[in-house]
């Protein structure tokens, strides 16, 4: 196996931090959540002080990574705005993360004002991810909220496996100027071959909106046992779907430590563009030039 090179910076887009005795999250301190789940199996592991952020940026040694992507976490508390204003003080201190996707609820009433105390709160805020793409997405409530969001240059990160991928294809194309960033790949929860035709050309129909952006990440969280044979098919059609100009990676770390160590999977990234053929200057897309484009970092 040839050498990996690293030399190319790498941006993680997308990571989590957390500290439990800081903020209450269901999934990783409700005595009823008892640590297995069907998609990410025994997460027992992560329900500790690992997104701790004194903790959690170690993992980045070795793997060049120059700037950092941080996603909502699942907060659980009474508002999401602490975790933002959290995060802006971690930044200061660490470096770390550069950009911040946040969680508010654009469909509830005072959308736009809590929309504005994030951008206060912190000048990382860049886009908004909702637990996941509404089953309408034709409420009024929805598409005013949604349209704060280009009032304010943030992004829509959207939360949606197949089955919901061209429905937001289609709030899409209606809102051309939001820009549109797809979380997880699509989010595929399933590894059989009918799915993955299924995914795929949903993929490929989400690709044909050109402000449309593509973070590949969390196939651990489906393919709990991956290797870079299991997901390079799904890497590369994400590629295929996207080009080169709209791809980014990330690792969903915390939750993937469960799957692998970093370097591997951030080795995994950049093995599978290089013996693809992709030329330095795409590499240099996927791995960091899009990210910062996109994330404006």
């Amino acid at each position: 196996m040839t050498e990996v090179d690293r030399s190319i910076p790498f941006i993680e887009t997308h990571h989590h931090l957390w500290e439990l005795d800081r903020f209450h999250y269901d999934w990783l301190t409700d005595p009823g959540w008892d640590g297995h789940n069907a998609l990410l199996g025994d997460y027992k592991m992560i329900r500790t002080e690992i997104g701790a952020p004194w903790r959690f940026f170690k993992e980045f040694y070795g793997a060049n990574v120059t700037k950092s992507v941080h996603v909502e976490a699942a907060y659980a508390g009474p508002d999401p705005l602490e975790e933002t204003v959290w995060l802006d003080t971690v930044a200061k201190e660490y470096g770390f993360p550069h950009a911040l996707v946040v969680f508010c609820d654009i469909e509830a009433d005072g959308a736009e004002a809590k929309l504005d105390q994030h951008v206060e709160a912190s000048s990382l805020v860049r886009g908004v991810r909702i637990r996941a793409h509404p089953d309408d997405p034709d409420t009024a409530a929805f598409r005013a909220g949604y349209q704060a969001l280009a009032a304010r240059n943030l992004s829509y990160e959207l939360n949606a496996s197949p089955g919901k991928i061209l429905s937001g294809r289609d709030v899409a194309k209606a809102n051309p100027d939001v820009q549109v960033i797809l979380g997880h790949a699509g989010f595929p929860v399933q590894r059989d071959d009918a799915y993955f035709e299924t995914w795929k050309s949903e993929m490929s129909a989400l690709g044909e909106v050109e402000h449309v952006a593509c973070k590949v990440s969390g196939f651990g969280m489906a393919d709990n046992r991956w290797t870079i044979e299991s997901i390079r098919p799904w890497v590369l059609h994400c590629i295929d779907a996207f080009g080169p100009e709209r791809i980014m990676f990330g690792t969903n770390w915390p939750v993937d430590i469960l799957y692998a160590t970093y370097l591997e999977q951030t080795d995994a990234y950049r093995r599978i563009i290089a013996d693809a053929g992709f030329s330095r200057d795409e590499q240099e897309a996927m791995l960091y030039r899009n990210a910062e484009r996109f994330y404006r970092i």
